[in-house]
């Protein structure tokens, strides 16, 4: 039994050891700076969009401006604009400064979906690792509508549709499989937004400095957009592949989808070989 007990306390010394970091830094898909004034009576917000999709923004709620936030509202700010939101807030105490909340898309938008291309190059196949509302990590909201394939660090992942790049993370190193790992977004990818549907791709785990783009760039369908790796909460080296539109309260959410050749994301299952002609 005493063999047994300390053979057990080895394992576990063994597995803390080796199991990986979180790691501490945290990196952003975009940067933004909004500036705020206090003038007489009235708070002003000065609101600038500074990518090529609309974005929308909301007050985080203050303790020390308790129903300022509702005054605030919900805002969608077009592509590249920029806005000034003035309130009449007398009581305002500037001892700290506003946080927002800024979230991808314009939450009224109507969205218009069409045939996108596989997010690989043309001749290459790959297998699905995991499909439509797969139990492993797509059955959120967020992923439930996700297509994980078994790209291999090194191989090149192409865009799905014409669009602007909106946001970019690359510079992660580590991948881990713990629920630290699963609850903190510590991947590198890219997302692409797609004025002509609305909808917003995101290509997940990419590899170190791995994207091939900036964000402002402009797109074609398939044109190389990054490289694959293993970053983030995953087991094995794969592209994550997400379609999302925007909504008020979730945010983006994941959508279904019909690539090229007629092929629909619902048909897509675990070990199916995809082919891009």
């Amino acid at each position: 039994m005493r063999t047994l007990k300390l053979l057990t306390i080895l394992l576990l010394i063994c597995a803390c050891t080796t199991a990986k970091k979180l790691p501490q830094e945290h990196y952003y898909a975009f940067t933004y700076y909004f500036g705020q004034e206090q003038r007489n009576d009235s708070v002003l917000f000065y609101l600038k969009n500074p990518i090529n999709c609309p974005i929308n923004i909301k007050l985080v709620k203050d303790s020390l401006n308790a129903d300022l936030h509702s005054y605030f509202g919900h805002i969608n700010l077009p592509a590249l604009r920029d806005t000034i939101i003035k309130i009449n807030y007398p009581k305002f105490n500037s001892s700290r400064k506003s946080k927002y909340i800024v979230k991808y898309g314009d939450f009224n938008q109507k969205i218009r979906k069409n045939v996108i291309a596989f997010p690989f190059p043309q001749g290459r196949a790959y297998k699905v690792m995991q499909g439509y509302n797969g139990k492993f990590s797509h059955n959120t909201i967020s992923s439930s509508y996700a297509i994980d394939f078994d790209l291999q660090v090194g191989d090149t992942i192409t865009s799905a549709d014409k669009g602007y790049v909106v946001g970019v993370i690359a510079d992660y190193k580590e991948y881990g499989t713990s629920k630290a790992w699963r609850d903190n977004d510590k991947s590198n990818y890219i997302t692409l937004y797609h004025p002509h549907s609305g909808l917003f791709t995101q290509y997940v785990h990419l590899n170190y400095k791995g994207a091939l783009v900036k964000i402002g760039d402009f797109v074609e369908m398939g044109q190389p957009i990054g490289i694959s790796g293993m970053t983030g909460f995953t087991t094995k080296p794969h592209l994550h592949f997400n379609v999302k539109y925007a909504t008020a309260e979730q945010g983006l959410i994941s959508t279904e989808i019909t690539f090229e050749n007629d092929v629909s994301g619902s048909d897509l299952k675990k070990g199916n070989l995809v082919k891009k002609l």
